[in-house]
């Protein structure tokens, strides 16, 4: 098996290290992806979810202790490019208008290949189909000025911008915040045919439970800054671990389940989905 994308192994951070002003912010983080696969970070609010994910794109070192590995690039190493592996990841933030600076969608989009030198024809392939691949048609959209795009005509926009640089990680900060079900489903699909046409690595930061119980390969739960459960998404959501114990809830799904369970229906499985929850329930009704 070859290394994997991301190996992360009790990482610490500390913001404003030797300051008055000093802030704890990860303590023994892991984190591992493999490549191929779509990965979720899941945690509440001030778990350390941006932190280390800033440490991913390069943002930063590790400077007191920990290890962090990404495609095959050891970020202590000093040797290591930072720029470089930027340009093999690619981040999403969760706002987009924070990553939107061109006057128009196509020069948006297009700006990111300009550095690395596309040019002419090569360079208006690249942009049509990242914008496509989002559902943003090029011929609708190349000349419409960015801040007259909706929420979510923005979102479709800056992740187009970022497939458009062709990363070998792809990393969505609540990528689908904002979107219609429609749009949802899109940016779902494409998450998926990038994992499954081109082997992309993907890793979702998500509040979503649904998102992550539908979309994820692995979970990773992050807490107080502390790595407190990984695995496959169903080993997380019917684990022993207490999701709620860290201010997290179960999916929707897992919930109901657990609570026909608790009232004395023996549903088989362990359902992530409404179709896998239907099923199971009705074999349970017929049994």
């Amino acid at each position: 098996m070859s290394e994997p994308a991301v190996i992360v192994r009790e990482l610490t951070h500390i913001h404003l290290a030797d300051t008055p002003m000093a802030t704890p912010a990860l303590h023994g983080a892991d984190l591992t992806l493999q490549r191929g696969e779509i990965g979720a970070l899941i945690g509440p609010g001030g778990a350390g979810k941006t932190t280390l994910v800033s440490f991913l794109n390069g943002l930063q070192r590790p400077h007191s202790y920990g290890r962090v590995v990404v495609l095959g690039q050891d970020l202590a190493d000093p040797a290591v490019r930072l720029e470089e592996l930027r340009r093999k990841v690619g981040l999403v933030f969760q706002h987009p208008h924070h990553q939107l600076f061109e006057r128009f969608v196509g020069d948006d989009i297009a700006y990111g290949p300009r550095q690395l030198g596309l040019v002419g024809e090569v360079l208006r392939a690249r942009v049509r189909q990242a914008m496509e691949a989002v559902g943003l048609d090029f011929e609708a959209f190349k000349d419409r000025q960015t801040f007259s795009l909706s929420g979510g005509e923005m979102r479709r926009a800056a992740i187009a911008g970022v497939l458009a640089m062709q990363p070998e990680l792809l990393i969505l900060d609540e990528a689908t915040t904002g979107l219609d079900p429609e749009g949802r489903a899109r940016i779902h699909g494409l998450l998926r045919r990038l994992r499954d046409e081109q082997g992309m690595t993907v890793l979702i930061v998500s509040n979503d439970m649904s998102e992550v119980a539908e979309l994820a390969d692995r979970v990773t739960v992050l807490a107080r800054g502390r790595t407190v459960a990984e695995g496959a998404p169903r080993q997380v959501f019917y684990g022993g671990e207490s999701l709620e114990q860290h201010g997290l809830l179960r999916p929707p799904v897992v919930n109901a389940i657990l609570r026909l369970r608790a009232g004395g229906l023996d549903v088989p499985g362990e359902p992530l989905t409404d179709d896998e929850a239907e099923e199971a329930i009705w074999r349970a009704l017929r049994g």
